[in-house]
């Protein structure tokens, strides 16, 4: 188990590429439609820094854009920089891709592997690994997609109810899916794994799938999914005939929760909750405010921090704060999301962060860090803190900057400490310095 332990976090700063690389992490190179947002570092350009006068931001980067933010707090927060002291541990190494992950009992760690489909039970405290669990639904592996999120039921200390997306192939193409199963008390299987709902229309793509699910203070289950990327599927985030580009409001059963916002309007879907989203790979509630949170993938620069409520139409993909990867606007550059009558961001990055897993530190264990939020960067490679006040993001901090990783997903463990997973395989653990 490597260990490294320090005083203090160091910023770092990333060098970025102006080449378009291909679909997470995958070596060979691919054209615009099936490039991955998280492999996609942004081009420099002269952009302006902070203003003088100001703090200093936590990103150190030129802007690729020239959009200027709707208000001052909407991008390039000061920087912050954790006072207590560290210890960070490499847990376990070797993995696959570890897309999901949920805290099931006191440091044991359900675990996805998005390439082998495998489900895996990872113990924090001694490192060690279970074999693969059976009864996972096959999937479609295919660039981005795979097993994806998991999470446990409510009551699952009674009812062993373990809940999967995947990207399950269907007639027509590829959807973003959810299944529940029992996890047996041997814990070696799922049983009478069902799939409970799948995100239509079905697609042929292989990128955008979203896929993060997290359960309300009601039993019911918050799922995201992605416009599937192309040009020709990402006008569907607008319209309420389509699951894609979407926050989804199910029961456990994947029955659409009765009180969503458009179960009155006879041309929109049921299980709708938001629209106008590109790509959510991130979802927690405020432990603050019990407000949901997500972040979600910009095109080139413009990843977003979003509230949302039920009913809101977030934009995508008529406005955007970022640009086409060819460096062309998106829809003819328009930014400003309130005057078209959609809602703005809490917060974007220019140039790009990748977001992708996210947790808020709901714990007192490290009390600087109570009730901030904690976000995977993919490209860039570190973890992103970003400090809260009345809605508003205040500061910025980039942790883990030297690891080089792909953080791929975050949790806050029981005990307070901060867990991260990683493209290549490794899980860390942060947490206060006995």
């Amino acid at each position: 188990m490597m260990k490294i332990t320090w005083s203090r976090m160091m910023f770092g700063t990333m060098l970025m590429s102006s080449m378009v690389l291909a679909a997470c992490g995958d070596d060979e190179a691919s054209d615009e439609g099936s490039t991955d947002d998280s492999d996609a570092p942004t081009e420099e350009s002269a952009g302006e820094g902070t203003e003088e006068g100001t703090n200093e931001s936590a990103e150190t980067e030129p802007k690729v854009t020239e959009f200027e933010p709707a208000f001052p707090e909407q991008t390039r927060a000061p920087a912050v920089e954790t006072e207590t002291e560290l210890d960070t541990e490499v847990v376990v190494e070797g993995l696959g891709v570890s897309w999901g992950m949920e805290e099931f009992e006191t440091n044991r760690l359900l675990v996805t592997q998005r390439d082998a489909a495998e489900l895996l039970i990872v113990n924090l405290e001694d490192g060690s690994v279970s074999d693969p669990i059976e009864g996972t639904p096959e999937v479609n592996n295919e660039d981005q997609g795979g097993l994806l999120d998991v999470t446990v039921a409510p009551d699952f200390e009674e009812s062993r109810m373990v809940f999967l997306t995947f990207s399950q192939d269907i007639e027509g193409g590829t959807v973003t899916s959810v299944g529940k199963g029992m996890l047996s008390e041997d814990e070696t299987s799922l049983e009478d794994f069902e799939v409970i709902f799948q995100a239509t229309p079905a697609y042929e793509g292989t990128l955008h799938y979203g896929g993060r699910i997290i359960f309300d203070d009601e039993d019911n289950l918050f799922l995201t999914t992605g416009e599937r990327s192309d040009v020709e599927s990402r006008d569907r985030a607008q319209e309420l005939d389509a699951y894609l580009g979407k926050v989804i409001h199910l029961t456990q059963d994947g029955e659409p929760v009765e009180s969503n916002p458009f179960t009155e309007d006879e041309d929109a879907l049921d299980g709708i909750y938001s629209y106008g989203h590109r790509n959510i790979q991130g979802v927690d509630f405020n432990p603050a405010t019990s407000d949901l949170w997500i972040v979600e993938f910009g095109p080139q620069a413009g990843d977003e921090l979003n509230i949302v409520e039920p009913g809101n139409n977030y934009g995508w993909p008529i406005v955007s704060y970022g640009l086409e990867y060819s460096g062309e606007f998106v829809n003819e550059g328009i930014s400003e999301h309130e005057a078209q009558g959609f809602v703005e961001p809490r917060y974007y990055w220019d140039p790009t962060s990748a977001p992708s897993g996210m947790s808020f530190y709901d714990n007192d264990a490290i009390p600087e860090w109570e009730n901030n939020m904690f976000i995977g960067g993919l490209a860039p490679n570190y973890i992103i803190r970003v400090v809260i006040e009345d809605d508003m993001i205040v500061g910025e901090e980039r942790l883990l900057t030297d690891e080089v990783e792909r953080f791929r997903d975050i949790l806050v463990t029981e005990d307070g400490a901060l867990i991260a997973s990683t493209d290549g395989g490794s899980i860390y653990q942060m947490s206060a310095a006995e």
